[in-house]
């Protein structure tokens, strides 16, 4: 007696729904992910032999990163404009024009970077200002 051969059937997985949840999986921790931003700059003041300053209450101090980023008390601004630099330190300093300000910027600062803060603060008035250094390294 012949039996016929039954065919077999390939077997396959759909993968249509898998992907689907693949990407709903990708798109939900795209959506809940948190981007947080570096709010401190890494800065190696140049040096200077000069005496130290007795710090007063209250300065209002700049950062200005290697790459030209500014911040001001602690809190990085959101770009390197004059115009953002200023709103920031409105904000920060409000009417109070004689606290000191004080420039901490990094040795590789570029130079217009300083001369941007320098400007910005002449023109809204504040006429304390002093740029921070270190003292050299002893060989």
């Amino acid at each position: 007696m012949q039996f016929r051969r039954q065919r077999k059937e390939e077997d396959s997985i759909n993968l249509t729904p898998l992907i689907d949840v693949v990407f709903l999986l990708l798109i939900f921790f795209m959506v809940t992910t948190t981007f947080t931003k570096e709010t401190h700059l890494t800065v190696t003041l140049p040096e200077s032999n000069g005496e130290a300053q007795p710090q007063n209450k209250d300065p209002l101090i700049v950062m200005i990163g290697a790459d030209g980023s500014y911040g001001v008390n602690g809190k990085a601004l959101v770009n390197s404009d004059a115009a953002t630099l200023t709103k920031g330190l409105l904000e920060t300093a409000g009417d109070n024009r004689q606290q000191p300000f004080i420039i901490t910027a990094d040795a590789n600062t570029p130079h217009q970077a300083v001369i941007t803060v320098m400007d910005v603060a002449g023109q809204l008035g504040f006429v304390n200002l002093s740029i921070t250094t270190q003292a050299p390294e002893a060989e």
